[in-house]
């Protein structure tokens, strides 16, 4: 087996909406009620740059199996080294560690991206994001009570954040 992580193409967004639209069914990582298009995805991928917020895709022989993204948490500027992590692993490549190497890297790499602050937005009843999340360091720092519904379930998100030490001062 071999792997690779490196930035995504617009040729990959197809994939990386496959695997996005995979999540759905489970209701448990997946804020959109119905599957979303490539060509609603083409703006939110530009919105992604290798040096401060990149969008990285892990291919395993060849294919991709998962992704891991930075986004804005906010567009104001005093906001600037704080980011929103989003992670999607192919159900058939769940448990595989895929998961905690992608999110083990992109803490590594956030120092170089200007991250101090990394943020995860986590449905309450996402266990296994939720474990990840505690594993990798991660603290509940807020909790938004019914905040989306999902087939008419009013469902909580947990805040997950993370200092990233070699940007503390």
């Amino acid at each position: 087996m071999t792997f690779t992580i490196r930035d995504a193409k617009l040729e990959d967004l197809p994939r990386v909406v496959e695997i996005y639209n995979a999540s759905m069914p489970g209701k448990m990582a997946v804020a959109d009620t119905c599957p979303v298009t490539v060509e609603s995805k083409v703006k939110w991928f530009e919105e992604h740059d290798s040096k401060h917020r990149p969008l990285w895709v892990y291919e395993k022989d060849g294919k991709i199996i998962a992704w891991i993204s930075l986004q804005a948490f906010r567009d104001r500027p005093a906001y600037h080294s704080t980011a929103e992590f989003s992670i999607y692993v192919d159900p058939l490549h769940h448990k595989e560690g895929v998961g905690t190497y992608l999110l083990q890297k992109m803490i590594d790499e956030c120092p170089k991206l200007g991250i101090a602050v990394l943020l995860g937005l986590i449905f309450k009843h996402n266990i296994p994001s939720l474990q990840l999340a505690r594993k990798m360091g991660f603290k509940k720092w807020g909790h938004l009570y019914q905040v989306t519904e999902l087939d008419g379930i009013r469902r909580d998100v947990i805040i997950v954040g993370l200092k990233i030490k070699a940007n503390m001062g």
